[in-house]
């Protein structure tokens, strides 16, 4: 009997320590590139994910992204998401949406490929982030253009920050000083 419960207590635990349950460290999805963004290679840092778009009020936000990305990048991953979700703010191709933000912005935090961040087509990762059944902290629904995810070190979900609040905002920053 002891050794029955001891396995029900193993799986008991593996269940809540078993990694992608409530980490992002699960997930890989293609780059900008068209290379592959690997999360568990950002285990012990803190993670903004933002969905991004070039043609948008909050597209100067972009500026701040890889000012915040300089100063913090061994404690902190910005993954940017072009999204055409919004007003058909991101119509462009991957590499048309990469020489922009070089050109624009300096960017070189990590970019993925296009995706859909609300909808019926919403990328995988996105069904996690906006859902308290996949991440276990909370639902929250892409409003527009540059909403924020930000994760702990070990890829939890710490909070949903939408597109008014500021990646250099002391709402944020907190999270990373």
């Amino acid at each position: 009997m002891k050794y029955i419960l001891s396995i029900a207590a193993f799986i008991m635990l593996s269940a809540f320590n078993f990694p992608g349950v409530n980490s992002i460290h699960s997930f890989k999805v293609k780059s900008i590139e068209g290379k592959t963004i690997d999360f568990s290679s950002f285990k012990g840092k803190k993670i903004l994910v933002v969905n991004t778009a070039s043609k948008c009020g909050y597209t100067p936000q972009y500026d701040a992204l890889q000012k915040v990305y300089n100063q913090y990048k061994d404690k902190l991953v910005i993954v940017g998401f072009p999204a055409n979700n919004f007003g058909g703010q991101e119509p462009g191709s991957d590499s048309e949406i990469q020489d922009f933000c070089k050109a624009n912005y300096g960017v070189s935090f990590p970019m993925a490929s296009k995706v859909s961040v609300k909808g019926s087509d919403m990328a995988p990762i996105y069904k996690w982030l906006t859902s308290k059944t996949e991440n276990g902290v909370l639902d929250a629904e892409v409003g527009w253009n540059f909403g924020k995810f930000l994760l702990d070190e070990n890829g939890k979900l710490l909070q949903y920050f939408p597109s008014k609040v500021k990646p250099d905002s002391d709402e944020i920053l907190k999270f990373v000083k």
